[in-house]
């Protein structure tokens, strides 16, 4: 789970200027003695030996079929037989060189389609013996339909006209679970047990994590597809959830006096707000912000998932405030801290992905929070909203295309908006909101900003995925019990603000005493809990636009 380098992390952020660097980074501050106060990307990278790396894997050389035969000579050698079901605590654990020479070899594949290749292979040949499930499955159907028809029901042998069943026999019920034993002992994938024995090596889990982030990425390349690879992700993103389970993760805060390694691997996660520059950084871990990570106890000062917060005098409705205007001053006022604004939340492994780590850490940065500031009560997110302008075009295409017109807009605004664009509205719109030209138009900006806002507030509580938030940020601060407060308007700037989500962000608000039962409606029943802004911003879609 390692991070790259800080050169390559400097230059993939163009720094070109670094004006602070964290007192805790001795290797960087002796190199910077004597060079000025200017230190450029490029004399950076004579750093490069003085920083920990990982070290090249052998290559293999093994074009087409001999680099297939190599694999599948490697998988068989390497992937334990499963044990025969009355064996199964006493056969020896396979030896660490067996395990040692799957993760070689893997390490020594080049690129994601050898790796994918690899991977497929394992998922489709080691997987579960299907005639021993069908056998085994006969066998609980069998029993199980002996132990129900031998058990009475709740009115057995009273009253006229009632059949007496026979007395089950002592051993038919512990038949039937020993059976069911044996059924969940076939149903575990043979790659499984590879999995097991490569998490007890040194180095193993982490090697895992990053096994499913390469999988992960093959199956979005679709390099890597079929039924087999997803039981086989589904089967390592469970053995993950239990291994990163709370009881063996640490809270972490990041303070500028943090190891520089640290600080480079948190700047180069963060994929909401990327940072610019280490003065960016400093701002976002000194006063009045605070930054946390959860680290797992077998790797501590290793960020997994990270959040940011900003302290403030009330629910923040633009990021501009808290990434780019913020001057820190050297001492806090705690009087001045009224609320905690989650800005941002990333996760750092991507072989994480599933693994439910954001909304513990968000409970355990509440409860670190309130025993720093016993007063502070007021908890919300300023969140980005993904996929809005997307599902807008693509909704707007759509409705070109079968009805020849947009019913998004009345007919007032597409009146007003194409005098001012000077074109159709549908295509003219697609040019301008894939850019960040169009907030440059005051008349433009105040045209777009009703229908807009109704349209985004819409995408946020009526479009659903499965009866659920189609929006992931809104569904994962639902799914907390957040209520959906505030829809902000031109409160990211940036160009992935502008052209994501039209520049609007919104507030998930925590109510701490009402998270649970928000949560257990939204789980259960799929209701969602908005305030009477975006209510009424959802009347007036329901209104004056038609999908």
């Amino acid at each position: 789970m390692g991070g790259p380098d800080a050169a390559r992390g400097l230059r993939k952020h163009g720094v070109a200027v670094v004006a602070g660097v964290p007192n805790s980074c001795p290797q960087a501050l002796s190199a910077m003695r004597g060079l000025g106060s200017g230190l450029s990307a490029q004399r950076l990278l004579r750093l490069r030996s003085q920083f920990p790396t990982r070290p090249r894997p052998r290559r293999l050389g093994a074009p087409g079929a001999t680099l297939e035969r190599a694999m599948d000579d490697l998988l068989g050698r390497t992937v334990p037989q499963a044990p025969a079901y009355e064996l199964r605590d006493k056969t020896p654990a396979p030896a660490e060189g067996q395990c040692s020479d799957f993760m070689r070899f893997y390490d020594s594949l080049e690129g994601a389609s050898q790796r994918a290749e690899l991977l497929s292979r394992l998922a489709r040949g080691f997987g579960v013996d299907h005639g021993q499930v069908a056998e085994h499955s006969a066998g609980v159907l069998r029993l199980g339909a002996a132990v129900g028809a031998a058990t009475p029901g709740p009115a057995q042998g009273s009253g006229p006209g009632i059949s007496s069943l026979p007395a089950p026999t002592p051993r038919e019920p512990g038949a039937l679970l020993h059976a069911e034993d044996r059924l969940r002992y076939a149903l575990v994938p043979r790659y499984r047990g590879l999995f097991q024995h490569i998490s007890k090596l040194e180095g193993g889990v982490r090697f895992l994590v990053q096994l499913r982030a390469d999988l992960l990425e093959a199956q979005a390349l679709k390099i890597a597809e079929g039924p087999h690879v997803r039981e086989m992700n589904g089967v390592l993103k469970n053995m993950l959830s239990d291994w990163f389970s709370t009881g063996f993760l640490n809270l972490e805060r990041v303070t500028w006096h943090s190891p520089c390694e640290v600080l480079q691997k948190i700047s180069e996660s963060e994929a909401v707000h990327p940072v610019k520059n280490w003065m960016d950084m400093k701002r976002r871990v000194s006063s009045y912000r605070r930054c946390y990570f959860f680290s797992h106890c077998s790797a501590p000062g290793e960020p997994l998932i990270v959040l940011h917060v900003a302290l403030t005098n009330e629910i923040s409705n633009n990021i501009q405030a808290i990434v780019k205007e913020f001057s820190p001053p050297e001492v806090e006022d705690k009087n001045k801290i009224v609320a905690a604004i989650f800005y941002s939340i990333s996760l750092a492994q991507q072989g994480l992905q599933g693994v439910e780590l954001g909304s513990f850490l968000i409970k355990r940065v509440v409860k670190e929070l309130q025993k720093e500031f016993p007063h502070l009560e007021t908890f919300s997110s300023l969140s980005p909203i993904p996929g809005f302008t997307k599902w807008l075009l693509g909704t707007l295409s759509s409705q070109t295309k079968e009805l020849g017109r947009n019913e998004l807009f009345t007919d007032a605004e597409s009146n007003e908006i194409s005098d001012i664009i000077g074109g159709p509205i549908s295509e003219t719109l697609k040019i301008l909101l894939t850019s960040n030209e169009w907030v440059k138009s005051e008349k433009l900006v105040k045209v777009l900003q009703s229908p807009l806002m109704r349209l985004c507030a819409w995408y946020l509580y009526g479009e659903k995925h499965r009866g659920y938030a189609l929006n992931p940020v809104a569904n994962f601060h639902l799914q907390n019990g957040a209520v959906m407060w505030r829809i902000n308007w031109l409160a990211d700037l940036s160009l992935r603000g502008t052209t994501s989500s039209c520049g609007m962000m919104v507030n998930y608000r925590y109510f701490l005493e009402e998270t649970g039962v928000n949560s257990a409606a939204y789980l259960r029943a799929k209701n969602i809990k908005a305030s009477e802004q975006v209510l009424n911003l959802v009347s007036q879609f329901q209104k004056l636009s038609k999908l």
